[in-house]
């Protein structure tokens, strides 16, 4: 049976350096009207007197909590025997007890903190999650947020998910019916998805479980609506390319993708696969040579979907995907939840999405492989790519980077001295997509076969920035010019192309 409130928040800290953060928490959970009705808030200087050793007292308190709280600056505290600090072995010792953690590391603004503190947050950060304070304000708010996110998942208090929240003014006119159609379609082809192409927007909608009587979920404008950024601003992906490794101006190309998710999705992963070194593998499996993007594509795709499918689209914030010399960033305004830690999210592990509705559908077309496995994927990649390992941030809102190769090298330029982004090309980024189509293109192909050797994914994406550049260039001609929307309809490599293309397979 679900154990019945209060729960026992131990609260935990160097005692000197927190004393009023420690009284202010105490006085809060004890006074605030919600959360006094749920917690019950215990710090060592209200304990009554025992005979006990301090150490035996605070870890009985502990075995007796069902929440600890940490707070985290600059000292690091009284040291035992062993010179292990009294917050770091209950720390370890909520840990064994499979308790929830809460840690709040305090900005510091420059101080320089005790080493065993410096050591004790980077164990913490690399095991869970965790929230940065700068006032004692923010602390408390924190907490607050943290106490409702326990409470909606033990069933004590009752609140709609943002994708299962239903719009008051959305109908299903705001609702694509050719979306609908094409992701019934991808949905058969990759899960078996029960329904036909015939089926009704109404009827869609409510296997999904995005609809209820007139009314449309979030979810259902996210995933298919004709214009999702009209009731959701924010819900867009920003992609950045910067030729060093901090963000600086001038940023050689950034763009702002809206559009539903899958869209969105598409695109970012697009851009990023435009600005990455390719190289070409060999002919052993078949005529059409592979190549191979420096990063692999599917860990890119994963760090994006991750973050569109997790993101908490509450917040102001948005999507944001940075390449950088040496890592790609990407960052959503989300948490991790609870239940994981950072440990963890490098193996399988159980699914907690933010959205599920949402992530339902990103599995259903396939852009999910299974609920679970998208941040181990990106390590797994990472090593077989010979990459460094990948780091995730929790600081502010969920950040991945995923490193380049040769990431933490220096690469001068011969001629100036200065150091030089080593991906940037002498050409532009138009002749290294030409470049591409110059290596893929063998005989005569489809243009849904020239994208997919490139492994893009987003068509208007392709024919803007590859084909009709090619095609204007001189190096791709149809097939058959006279019909140029006929079914039948191929490219191959002009003259020029082939000429060109005989160097480019050189380099």
């Amino acid at each position: 049976m679900e154990q019945m409130a209060p729960y026992k928040v131990f609260i935990s800290s160097a005692q000197a350096e927190f004393a009023v953060e420690r009284e202010e928490l105490y006085q809060y959970l004890k006074k605030d009207l919600l959360l006094k009705s749920f917690f019950e808030p215990v710090i060592f200087e209200k304990l009554p007197a025992a005979s006990r050793t301090p150490d035996k007292v605070y870890l009985d308190e502990v075995d007796q909590s069902q929440i600890y709280i940490g707070l985290m600056g600059v000292e690091y505290g009284y040291e035992d025997f062993a010179g292990v600090s009294p917050t770091e072995r209950e720390y370890d010792h909520a840990g064994t007890r499979k308790l929830e953690r809460w840690i709040f590391i305090k900005d510091i603004n420059g101080t320089e903190r005790h080493a065993k503190e410096q050591q004790f947050i980077q164990k913490v950060t690399t095991e869970i999650t965790y929230k940065s304070f700068h006032t004692l304000e923010d602390l408390k708010h924190e907490v607050y947020k943290s106490c409702l996110t326990f409470l909606k998942h033990k069933g004590l208090i009752t609140t709609h998910l943002f994708d299962d929240t239903y719009s008051q003014s959305a109908t299903l006119e705001d609702i694509d019916e050719k979306k609908i159609q094409n992701f019934i379609r991808l949905a058969r082809f990759k899960r078996g998805f029960p329904l036909s192409e015939s089926s009704t927007v109404k009827q869609v909608l409510e296997h999904l479980k995005m609809s209820k009587s007139k009314l449309i979920s979030n979810s259902a404008l996210l995933v298919f609506g004709r214009n999702p950024q009209f009731y959701f601003p924010t819900a867009i992906v920003k992609c950045a390319h910067f030729h060093g490794k901090q963000v600086a101006k001038p940023i050689p190309d950034h763009k702002v993708y809206e559009g539903d998710v899958f869209e969105q999705v598409d695109q970012a992963v697009d851009f990023v696969l435009s600005k990455i070194s390719v190289s070409v593998g060999t002919r052993d499996q078949s005529n059409q040579a592979p190549i191979h993007y420096e990063i692999p594509r599917a860990a890119v795709a994963e760090a994006i979907v991750n973050a569109v499918a997790h993101r908490d689209y509450n917040s102001n914030g948005s999507v944001q995907v940075m390449l950088f010399t040496d890592r790609l960033v990407v960052v959503n305004p989300g948490r991790l939840v609870p239940e994981l830690s950072i440990p963890q999210l490098k193996i399988e592990h159980s699914s907690y999405p933010t959205n599920p509705k949402l992530a339902e559908c990103l599995y259903q077309a396939g852009y999910i492989e299974r609920f679970g496995t998208g941040l181990g994927e990106i390590y797994r990649l990472a090593e077989e790519f010979g990459l460094l390992e990948p780091v995730i941030d929790l600081t502010e809102g969920f950040k991945v980077t995923i490193w380049r190769p040769g990431a933490g090298e220096t690469v001068t330029d011969q001629v100036t001295g200065q150091v030089v982004d080593k991906y940037r090309t002498s050409t532009g980024q138009v002749s290294e997509n030409l470049r591409r189509i110059l290596i893929v293109v063998d005989g005569e192909l489809k243009s849904s076969e020239i994208q997919t050797f490139l492994q893009l994914k987003h068509r208007e994406n392709f024919r803007n920035n590859y084909l009709i550049p090619a095609m204007e260039e001189g190096l791709l001609e149809m097939t058959i010019p006279e019909f140029p929307n006929s079914s039948k309809q191929k490219y191959r490599l002009t003259e020029k192309g082939v000429g060109l293309k005989v160097n480019v397979d050189r380099t």
